[in-house]
C-alpha cells in the first residue's frame, strides 16, 4: 500500500511539473484541444494511465496523443512498446513529431478529428415501447 501511495504522490508531482513545463509544441496543440473544441470531446493534459503519463488523452474516446521531439529518436523501441501496451488496453495512440505541430497544425488537427470520429461511441438502439405504451 505504501508503494502505491508513493507512486501516486510522485506521479502527481510529475504531472504537475510536466504541465507547468510544457513544450512549445504541447502548448500550441493544447490551444486546439482544450475546452472541447474538437467534436465536443474533452482532452486532458499529462494524464496518468498505468505506468505512463499521456501527453493528451480523450478518455471518452480512448485516444492518446503523444508528441515526440528529438529525444524520441533514441527511445523509439520504448515508444513502440508503450503504443503496443496502450493499444492492447483499447487506446488509439496517435503520434506526431513536434515539428509537425508547428509546420502542419491544420493537418495534425484533421488527423485528430478523423480519429475522434472513427472512435465515436455507437448510438444506443431505440428502445421498444414498454408494454402498454403506444
Amino acid at each position: 500500500m505504501q508503494g502505491q501511495t508513493n507512486r501516486k504522490i510522485i506521479r502527481g508531482r510529475l504531472q504537475r511539473k510536466l504541465r507547468n513545463e510544457a513544450t512549445d509544441a504541447e502548448r500550441r496543440l493544447w490551444q486546439y484541444l482544450r475546452d472541447r473544441q474538437l467534436n465536443d470531446c474533452k482532452f486532458r493534459r499529462q494524464h496518468p494511465y498505468g505506468n505512463f503519463i499521456l501527453d493528451f488523452a480523450c478518455l471518452e474516446r480512448r485516444i492518446a496523443i503523444e508528441l515526440d521531439g528529438g529525444q524520441h529518436a533514441e527511445t523509439a523501441l520504448a515508444d513502440a512498446e508503450r503504443t503496443r501496451v496502450l493499444g492492447d488496453a483499447g487506446w488509439k495512440v496517435i503520434r506526431f513529431w513536434n515539428n509537425e505541430v508547428f509546420d502542419n497544425t491544420e493537418g495534425v488537427v484533421e488527423v485528430i478529428i478523423a480519429a475522434l470520429q472513427a472512435h465515436a461511441p455507437e448510438p444506443s438502439p431505440p428502445h421498444p415501447p414498454l408494454e402498454g405504451e403506444g
